[in-house]
């Protein structure tokens, strides 16, 4: 069962994430900010992250960008998620190294699809 490192500020989508998912079949670990998030991703070696892009602290952008060069090698992918989707958002999460963007509210039969075929990508890497 793969493990996915959810990442959001908010208590409550975080913790609905992490229950859609574990329904699905996936182990979950939890972040509350980019700061948890790059030091989750080092402990947890996460099979995919679902990260979200406005965050205090540590933005999910950069975030992603640190994970990235900490873990250069073993890439993890990285699907950016959002509440309030800005022109241009997609561009600089692409830019940042996410590897999908996902708009809130989650559309949890999409993003299943997402998260599975990016995770079958890259094992096949």
């Amino acid at each position: 069962m793969p493990t996915l490192l959810v990442v959001d500020d908010h208590d409550d989508i975080r913790e609905m994430m992490t229950l859609q998912l574990q329904r699905r079949g996936f182990s979950v670990v939890a972040a509350r900010n980019g700061i948890e998030a790059v030091l989750a991703a080092a402990n947890a070696a996460p099979a995919l992250i679902l990260m979200d892009v406005n965050m205090p602290e540590l933005d999910g952008f950069e975030a992603t960008m640190q994970i990235h060069q900490a873990n250069a090698e073993n890439r993890i992918p990285v699907i950016a998620l959002t509440a309030y989707a800005l022109p241009g958002d997609q561009a600089r999460a692409i830019a940042a190294g996410c590897d999908a963007f996902h708009p809130k509210p989650v559309d949890f039969e999409k993003l299943i699809e997402q998260i599975n075929g990016l995770i079958e990508a890259t094992s096949t890497l």
